[in-house]
């Protein structure tokens, strides 16, 4: 392995680029809408109505081939019958939801009622309308579908902007932690003789030095990078320093350090604290007077560096043992920037796992387009012991192991599974789903009379439903009193 490229271990953070939905001008594809019915006629009445709405219809009156067509079309939505044979809309819409959590699924139906409104409503559909359906209708449940897309699209070109804004040689972070250490690594980079990075392994320390190089006047000269955990005292001051030929076994041939190569340019010291006291000792003798002693030569020779160390240890008690020289660190820590481990970013996890995930998609080129709700919300809630580090390993895992465009839950380990916040608890009992479906029916309708329509009952026993769960605040006591003649 080179001296330019010994320690791979704190790159985690990876080099942004911009990416985009569409080209500056260039319209948006069409809606991708997929119909499943078992009535021809009907498949044939979606497409009539949807003529001129610029979309793209796919149908089909088999809903097991219909399961394996929402695989490959990634349709934008999906309008499903809830009673077919073979397999009904509900199983339909499990599968479907099982392999896409996030499909947008409207269930049609020309049987309704409030339970199976509630079972497709807690099965994930977007929404539960009864036939007949006129065509305004129908064009209104694709405007709306139409609107999440182009919501969606402007997000993630959002995301990919503030990737581009809240970066530096590399690195990403919009955190207040990560944007001071953005800060002081412009000021610093200039005028740079020493510099000291402290972090847990796995924050990206290598990264700093990196962005410390390429910002300092010595970008156009070489950097070497250097763990100085990886090899023996004696390998470890021959790699650093040089040696002569003879020095030891096995020094068959006269060798430049890193120090001797990298001279005019930048050398970064990874675990600089698991550094032997011999080899501490050269190393101050070449911030304090920038000369260089092979083994087994006697002169010294004269280099011009600029010195990154970094460590995880913390050096302060290391120099309470007598393991670390405190003239060294005082000499190293002319400039002490410190990186903070993830979980104190966690404004971050986001926005770096969506970039790992660009990544990864293009080095396995598989079509991932995006990480779930529950999955993210599994990756805020996870401690991440190993940093970014940890979160690159997991978001390529996910990328290699699934199946479908995007990264769920079931993709990612047990560990951060485990720890995963559900945002919207699934209802447990009969009176929570109904509930659910009321608050939802609200929601859509922003209406009383119309939610009451919606669920199949009368205004009277909506009311009663919003009495019983506390959410009748802004009824007033007449309107009760008079619409209990409907029932």
């Amino acid at each position: 392995m080179g001296n330019e490229n010994l320690d791979e271990l704190d790159k985690p953070i990876v080099d942004t680029r911009a990416t985009g939905i569409a080209a500056p001008g260039q319209a948006p594809p069409p809606l991708v809408i997929l119909a499943i019915d078992d009535d021809p006629g009907m498949l044939r009445f979606y497409k009539a109505a949807l003529t001129n709405e610029s979309v793209r219809v796919e149908s089909s009156t088999d809903p097991l081939r219909a399961v394996e067509l929402a695989e490959s079309l990634n349709p934008n939505l999906i309008l499903l019958d809830l009673t077919m044979p073979g397999i009904d809309g509900m199983e339909a819409l499990r599968r479907i939801r099982l392999r896409d959590p996030e499909a947008r699924v409207v269930m049609i139906t020309g049987d309704y009622s409030i339970e199976s409104a509630i079972r497709a409503i807690q099965a994930g559909a977007t929404d539960y309308i009864c036939k007949p359906i006129t065509p305004d209708k129908v064009r209104g449940i694709v405007q709306e579908a139409r609107e999440q897309v182009d919501l969606t699209r402007r997000e993630s070109t959002l995301e990919n902007q503030l990737a581009e804004v809240f970066s530096l040689e590399g690195m990403i972070g919009r955190s207040p932690n990560m944007l001071e250490v953005f800060d002081l690594v412009r000021r610093v980079a200039p005028h740079l003789r020493t510099a000291l990075i402290t972090g847990e392994t796995g924050t990206g320390k290598e990264l700093v030095a990196r962005a410390l190089h390429e910002l300092s006047p010595r970008a156009h000269q070489r950097i070497a990078v250097f763990n100085c955990s990886a090899l023996v005292d004696t390998l470890a001051e021959s790699q650093l320093f040089g040696h002569r030929k003879g020095a030891f076994t096995g020094a068959i041939a006269d060798q430049a350090g890193i120090f001797e190569w990298a001279n005019g340019g930048t050398v970064f010291l990874d675990e600089v604290g698991d550094l032997s006291q011999a080899a501490q000792s050269k190393l101050l003798r070449v911030l304090e007077n920038g000369e260089v002693q092979k083994l087994g030569l006697p002169q010294s020779i004269t280099v011009d560096v600029q010195v990154i160390a970094a460590t995880s240890r913390d050096l302060n008690v290391e120099m309470k043992s007598n393991r670390f020289r405190p003239d060294l660190w005082y000499r190293l820590n002319m400039v002490q920037i410190q990186i903070p481990p993830l979980r104190e970013r966690r404004e971050d996890i986001l926005l770096l796992a969506r970039r790992f995930l660009l990544d990864f998609a293009s080095q396995y080129r598989k079509e991932i387009h995006k990480i779930s709700r529950r999955a993210e919300s599994a990756l805020l809630a996870h401690s991440w012991p190993g940093n970014v580090r940890e979160l690159e390993n997991v978001i390529g895992r996910a990328c290699m192991l699934t199946r479908t465009r995007m990264v769920d839950l079931e993709d990612l380990p047990e560990e951060v599974r485990n720890q995963s916040v559900r945002t919207a608890a699934s209802p447990t009992t009969m009176e929570d789903a109904e509930k659910q479906a009321v608050v939802h029916a609200l929601g859509i309708t922003k209406n009383k009379a119309l939610a009451a329509r919606k669920l199949g009952i009368s205004r009277a026993r909506l009311y009663r439903l919003l009495t019983k769960f506390g959410l009748d605040d802004d009824l007033p006591t007449e309107e009760r009193f008079n619409e209990a003649a409907d029932e």
